[in-house]
């Protein structure tokens, strides 16, 4: 495969931009639909930042979150409203700007011909296509979840850590150490980079043994960096261990009965995903449907064949230049971020713990598919090869389309998935308090309390941002000081505080006739109403 023209690179390149960006912002109001409660705590949490100036390294409701999705979510309403949309437009932003840094960090790589005809340009190309249409990536990219930010700053990262030690450049190393600090302020998952980084300078350590001070100069800087910028979250950390671990250490191995058989399980579940059987949680994938699809599935497992071979080749003439250290990073990438995954034992495979792995893995099937490509030229026309891989990489863009857009967004299961009833309920709130009514949720879902330990179930931060939407779009502006949710909220045993003072509705999230006949007991005047399939009652007395 020939090396690309500069004109004809930056063609290549618009094109996938223009696709990625498609994939990311098309219908992006109503695919997904509702608002998952672990989004609507960012957007409450974001308008309650505007409202007092106070920005947080980390959030500690809903078992604690980095800072930055919230920050971007406030930066977003700000701009665009406070609505669900709004809290989905930094994910994809982030998204579209993880397709270029692909591209980067994959043309940085191979930065040169490592292994017959393949070529860096290629395969930056072919990286940064496969992740526009994935529907792995595209779909984190769209739901709002704080995940959509950890690949871009991995390979921004990444990308300026090898352009540093291959260039040689402080100046590049500092930006390498920016990029990583940030990355602390994403998601959890994000701090198996750590030790991912330190294997890194080690690989590198190798090709610097004739120049060891230029290395620790270069190492030093982007350390600095990074702990400059992590820094307010570092110390957020020390005053507040417990936060730590949050979420995270609820779901370990670890905790569980046998710690051995669950890691293994999870170990054998989470190397299957990528070409067997993916996550079947309907917010995360097409349930069961791999990670991967079965082409480029294909090219990622040529892809670790190729690695692997190249590393045991450099290894015996003892070489430890270029290709060794490409493919060692990408393989120990592969492993260390795949690890937020197989440390757990809930939900597994778990696309989401494990979406750090996806700049690795659709760079290996780069790697895999131009080698394939190398393979057939060597043994068919070159038209003929030239013209299966039009047909592939059509039929690539269409089943990411087809995946995402039908089989997935149009499943009668996607409502459900994404709490749409919990919208419902919240305009229906809305409503019938811009007509005068006094509203009353009665919050009888489950989930972690907001705050904790005693405070309303997480569904309920659906109703109330929905609310403080509202609220915001009533007064045709953004003013952050006068808005926020309009009803009471009550647990189910805190019923009897009810106090009808004027008229009021009483909207349970979830119909239990066992909360109608305890109001009927307490207000014989109470009226069953609904409206868009959700059963209130109004009290007029």
């Amino acid at each position: 495969m020939k090396n690309f023209s500069g004109l004809s690179i930056l063609l290549a390149l618009f094109a996938i931009m223009i696709i990625a960006i498609f994939f990311r912002f098309y219908r992006l109001d109503s695919i997904p639909p509702g608002l998952y409660p672990d989004i609507a705590v960012n957007g409450n949490n974001a308008v309650r930042s505007l409202q007092t100036g106070t920005f947080l390294p980390f959030y500690t409701d809903n078992n604690g979150r980095e800072g930055m999705i919230i920050w971007l979510d406030a930066l977003s309403m700000a701009i665009f409203g406070v609505t669900p949309a709004a809290l989905k437009i930094p994910g994809a932003i982030f998204g579209a700007l993880t397709v270029f840094g692909i591209f980067l960090l994959a043309r940085e790589l191979f930065g040169k011909a490592i292994s017959g005809k393949l070529r860096n340009n290629a395969i930056g190309l072919l990286s940064a296509f496969l992740l526009a249409v994935s529907f792995w990536h595209v779909n984190f990219s769209r739901t709002g979840f704080r995940v959509a930010l950890e690949p871009s700053f991995l390979v921004f990262a990444f990308y300026f850590l090898v352009k540093a030690l291959r260039n040689q450049k402080l100046f590049w190393g500092i930006a390498s150490g920016i990029f990583f600090g940030l990355g602390f302020y994403t998601y959890t998952g994000y701090r198996l980079a750590v030790p991912l980084l330190f294997c890194a300078l080690a690989l590198w350590a190798i090709d610097f043994r004739k120049n060891k001070w230029q290395l620790l100069k270069l190492s030093a800087g982007l350390l600095f960096a990074a702990f400059i910028t992590a820094l307010p979250i570092g110390i957020y950390f020390l005053n507040n261990s417990g936060d730590f671990l949050g979420r995270a250490g609820q779901t370990s191995v670890f905790s569980s009965a046998n710690p051995a058989l669950e890691l293994g399980k999870s170990l054998a579940l989470h190397l299957g995903m990528f070409n067997i059987y993916g996550d079947a949680n309907w917010r995360h994938n097409l349930p069961g449907a791999p990670e991967l699809f079965f082409p480029v599935g294909i090219m990622f497992l040529s892809g670790l064949i190729v690695a692997v071979k190249r590393i045991v080749s450099s290894i015996k003439i003892r070489d430890f230049g270029l290709e060794f250290q490409s493919y060692s990073l990408l393989l120990l990438w592969l492993l260390f971020m795949l690890l937020p995954g197989v440390l757990t034992y809930e939900g597994i495979p778990h696309a989401l713990r494990t979406f750090g792995v996806i700049p690795a893995a659709m760079i290996f099937a780069a790697v895999g598919g131009i080698g394939i490509y190398d393979w057939l030229a060597m043994r068919l026309p070159k038209t003929a090869v030239a013209g299966l891989s039009a047909i592939l990489l059509f039929l690539i863009i269409v089943q990411g389309y087809w995946q995402y857009f039908d089989a997935w967004a149009k499943s009668s299961e996607i409502g459900g998935a994404f709490t749409e009833q919990f919208v419902e309920i919240g305009n229906l709130s809305s409503q019938l308090q811009r007509t005068g009514w006094k509203t009353v949720i009665i919050v009888n879902e489950n989930g972690t309390p907001v705050p904790y330990p005693d405070g309303i179930p997480m569904p309920a931060q659906t109703v109330e941002f929905i609310e403080t939407s509202d609220c915001y779009s009533s007064k045709n502006g953004f003013s952050p000081k006068n808005c926020g949710p309009y009803s009471a909220y009550l647990k189910p045993d805190k019923i009897g505080e009810i106090i009808i003072d004027q008229k009021t509705a009483v909207i349970p999230m979830k119909n239990d006739p066992a909360i109608f006949d305890q109001l009927a007991k307490l207000f014989p005047l109470i009226q069953i109403k609904q409206a868009n399939n959700i059963k209130y009652y109004e009290i007029n007395q």
